[in-house]
């Protein structure tokens, strides 16, 4: 159980802290409401982009890092399709720095020709290397696109193209940065030993005096048609096994059916006692890996079967093979004592979890941003309530023919 209060600044900026009498470092999160879901599709990755640029330095502050080092903290950060989120761990003593330097760089960021064109470089040197140039870097890419029609989530947090990036003007990215990085669009999150009116008090001195941008108008994301039918994709790449891959469209983070969903893929995929791996694997050989997971996204999400079939399997065995594991799903309900397993190894995780209060911030930006905050406390009481019954309901509903997305990424003969 994790202890938090909450507050918000007259801006907009909320703020949620967590008081930990047992750790000597804190953890700062300042969470923004932007991923590659609020881009527009000829526009992608900008979010991504715009990571990189935050740690270009501000036009008080040009070395963010240093300040960081100097205060014995250390600091990251990540985008992905719902959100990007920045993270500084340093001793308590030190927080101030973290606040000093957050809210310099929400407002004060030195956006130039010359560090937009460096960090275009470089994210587009990583797409490439990552994602078309790498085994398998774009099967994920394939895969979202043949699931998704409408939704934005069609494309990766990376973007759709290197070009889309290669074309991103200063005009384009500082209209990104007025528009997303405000007060109103941010989640600050803290955990370490400091009481919470503290940590209300330093957000007031550091954030309190900030504007908060005029939101433009926001226009509804386009909302996933149902699927009514099985879609396939098939391509040839230089890679060293075929791979098999099947999506089902599943509930949004906050539905009864993702913790039926999570549940179920890590009956399937949790650790070497899985089903797949011990079945697909291991008894039958006919997978050199396989594995099963949900994509956790805060809008409707996937549901993904994937596995590198071994050289003497046909990709026929191979996708007989899932659907036979899906049947046993849907038809036979799943033994207490296994899902019992499964329910005790996600409640140790989320106390062993508890324990450190960088993941204690991350999660309570996080839900804050689910819009549930009080969630964060209730996820294993939830996942204790699934029973056989909820699986045979989520399994039915979800593994369907006409709900799935086949995509075969085939090793080329050459």
């Amino acid at each position: 159980m994790i202890s938090y209060r909450r507050h918000t600044l007259a801006n907009g900026l909320t703020v949620v802290a967590n008081r930990d009498r047992l750790s000597k470092l804190a953890a700062v999160n300042l969470l923004y409401r932007v991923g590659a879901r609020n881009e527009e599709p000829e526009r992608t990755g900008f979010a991504h982009l715009f990571e990189h640029l935050m740690f270009r330095g501000t036009r008080r502050i040009p070395d963010f890092d240093r300040p960081v080092q100097l205060a014995s903290g250390d600091n990251n950060a990540f985008t992905n399709n719902d959100y990007t989120d920045y993270y500084i761990t340093l001793p308590v003593n030190n927080v101030e720095t973290a606040f000093w330097l957050e809210s310099d760089r929400m407002t004060g960021l030195d956006i130039s020709e010359h560090t937009l064109a460096l960090e275009k470089r470089v994210v587009v040197e990583e797409f490439r290397q990552r994602y078309l140039n790498q085994p398998y870097g774009d099967q994920s890419m394939l895969l979202r696109a043949l699931a998704y029609r409408k939704h934005p989530y069609r494309w990766a947090t990376i973007g759709r193209t290197p070009e889309h990036i290669e074309r991103a003007t200063l005009g384009d990215v500082r209209s990104f940065y007025r528009r997303w990085y405000r007060p109103s669009n941010a989640i600050l999150s803290f955990s370490g030993d400091l009481d919470e009116e503290r940590i209300f008090e330093l957000a007031e001195k550091w954030f309190g005096d900030i504007a908060d941008t005029e939101a433009t108008a926001t226009v509804p994301l386009p909302v996933e048609p149902e699927q009514l039918e099985a879609r396939r994709s098939e391509v040839e790449r230089d890679v060293p096994a075929t791979a098999l891959s099947i999506a089902f469209h599943m509930g949004d983070r906050t539905s009864t059916g993702f913790f039926a969903g999570d549940l179920v893929s890590d009956l399937l995929a949790g650790g070497d006692s899985g089903r797949l791996v011990r079945r697909l694997v291991r008894e039958r050989r006919l997978f050199a890996s396989a594995n099963a997971y949900v994509t956790g996204d805060v809008d409707p999400g996937l549901f993904v079967f994937t596995g590198q079939l071994l050289p003497t399997t046909t990709e026929e065995q191979a996708e007989e093979a899932i659907w036979q594991e899906i049947g046993l799903l849907k038809n036979e309900p799943v033994p207490e004592r296994e899902s019992e397993k499964v329910k005790n190894k996600f409640e140790a995780n989320t106390l062993y979890g508890e324990l450190n209060v960088m993941n204690k911030a991350l999660n309570l930006g996080f839900y804050e941003m689910l819009g549930d905050l009080s969630l964060l406390n209730r996820e294993t009481a939830l996942y204790r309530l699934i029973d056989a019954g909820a699986i045979l309901d989520f399994s039915r509903t979800t593994f369907r023919q006409e709900n799935s997305n086949t995509l075969i990424y085939r090793k080329t003969d050459r």
